[in-house]
């Protein structure tokens, strides 16, 4: 919906797994670049920058061929606004939409990306013709079918798409050995490398004004020089870590305290017994998924056998119990923001009022936020009180009690 909601998915994301890097695919399209800008400052590790050539089988003709723009205009825009921003170290650049071959892949390189998706083309490589019936089950080479008659038509193997991509990497290889560069980096982002064709005189592309793509990635080479200095600054393509990123904010969340007790750590590789309580502020946000990731990415969806039990008091930030695995419990005496479970799959949350508060009022009392359980697959949540709107809207397991609840819910 806007920069803020998506700095918190990137942000709840981060938060389970601290040693994710966080993609986010942007349509190449006139503005691109304040987006872009956006969504580096919210926190992404990659934008991918997607042109109007790819789209899969199942994709409406008119949308493959009428919507969007190049991914060359999307990538030279993104890139010349992070740069002139500060802000291009913090993102890797990524362009796909239908890339084929070394020589996108150098053009790609010379405009400021760092890394390239190759879709459609490596499916024709293991045999896809192109049917675009991908979404009815009835692929006529087996490759997007479950019906076994079908399934028994496919060919392909995997040293068919091995063996596509070593010619593009042997292309690369080729194209930099004529341009005089060792590696593909060295040619990043570098100025004065594209220049127009003088000698192509196709009708259609006459009056295609490119002079924006050029004079962004331009540069003024000393005289008798042809390209720009080397030693131009390009620290830009030094991206720190994940995880160095997250030490640097020197934030400490309520999971890191949590996790640094030994004693739940021993009931983590033990399956034991843990309980205890904790008071929560609103700037608590995606409290106790952390320890969701820990428990899932040791035991898996439902492998933890032991219990781990939070008695809480306070007000919850937002995606409180996001992504909660089986085995936890999270009862608390207070209130909670948006997102409540969102993601869950397993354990309880409870949430009541606290007692000095039910004493002082007869009505039932807002508890909870917007948009709770959204995602959800598994669990149970129990609200003794109302909630916002749009509750449970994107609900496919979680069982829920609630005492009454705001709009489209």
């Amino acid at each position: 919906y806007s920069i803020e909601d998506l700095a918190h998915v990137i942000y709840d994301l981060h938060y389970i797994n601290p040693r994710a890097a966080v993609s986010v695919k942007l349509v190449s399209e006139e503005g691109i670049g304040t987006v872009a800008s956006g969504v580096a400052k919210a926190g992404a590790d990659i934008i991918q920058i997607s042109g109007h050539d790819g789209g899969t089988g199942a994709s409406p003709a008119a949308s493959i061929k009428h919507a969007g723009s190049p991914w060359e205009l999307g990538l030279v825009e993104a890139h010349s606004v992070l740069r002139k921003n500060g802000l291009r170290d913090r993102v890797l650049l990524r362009a796909d939409g239908g890339l084929k071959s070394g020589w996108d892949v150098v053009m790609a390189a010379a405009m400021g990306a760092e890394e390239y998706g190759f879709g459609t083309i490596a499916l024709i490589a293991e045999g896809c013709i192109m049917a675009r019936i991908c979404h009815t089950n009835k692929c006529p080479v087996g490759v997007t079918t479950q019906n076994e008659a079908l399934r028994k038509r496919f060919v392909g193997t995997p040293e068919h798409v091995v063996t596509f991509f070593q010619f593009v990497a042997e292309e690369v290889r080729h194209i930099l050995a004529k341009l005089g560069y060792r590696s593909l980096e060295e040619i990043i982002g570098r100025p004065g490398l594209l220049q127009p064709r003088k000698s192509l005189s196709l009708r259609k592309v006459s009056r295609l004004d490119v002079s924006y793509l050029l004079t962004s990635l331009t540069c003024m080479p000393e005289t008798g020089e042809n390209f720009c200095d080397v030693d131009i600054d390009r620290s830009w393509l030094e991206h720190k870590s994940v995880e160095t990123k997250r030490k640097e904010s020197g934030v400490i969340t309520v999971d890191e305290r949590l996790l640094s007790d030994a004693l739940m750590q021993k009931a983590i590789n033990e399956h034991d017994k843990y309980n205890r309580a904790y008071h929560l502020v609103n700037t608590d946000r995606s409290a106790f998924a952390r320890i969701s990731g820990v428990l899932t990415e040791k035991y898996g969806d439902n492998g933890f056998e032991g219990s781990l039990e939070f008695d809480l008091t306070g007000a919850a930030g937002q995606s409180f119990g996001a992504f909660l695995s089986r085995g936890m419990d999270l009862n608390l005496k207070g209130y909670a923001n948006d997102y409540v479970g969102k993601g869950m799959a397993g354990g309880v949350i409870s949430i009541r009022a606290p007692e000095e508060e039910l004493i002082q009022t007869k009505r039932s009392l807002a508890l909870a936020g917007n948009t709770l359980l959204y995602g959800a697959t598994g669990g149970k949540l129990f609200i003794g009180g109302r909630v916002g709107e749009r509750f449970a809207v994107r609900n496919s397991g979680g069982l829920a009690v609630v005492e009454g609840m705001g709009d489209h819910g």
